[in-house]
């Protein structure tokens, strides 16, 4: 036997029906760390230690995202075939 529900609901009602907590007020005070943090700093080299320091493994962490969005490494797709 198969039974399928569909419910509607918004991604609020979803969360409080399976009790889930309400991040909102976490995410709002990190947003205004961030801006804070960011008014704060007076260069981009500061900014990028801060960040660093923030990141997992630190420099490890911030060579690799630096790495994933280095656009050198794409492949443009000019090779010749032969």
């Amino acid at each position: 036997m198969k039974i399928n529900v569909e419910v509607e609901c918004t991604p609020e009602e979803a969360r409080r029906a399976m009790g889930l907590p309400d991040l909102a007020p976490v995410h709002e005070r990190y947003i205004a760390m961030m801006v804070d943090a960011i008014d704060k700093q007076g260069s981009p080299e500061a900014f990028q230690k801060m960040l660093q320091s923030w990141a997992p493994m630190s420099e490890a962490g911030m060579g690799f995202w630096r790495a994933l969005f280095d656009p050198s490494k794409f492949d443009t797709g000019s090779k010749t075939e032969k």
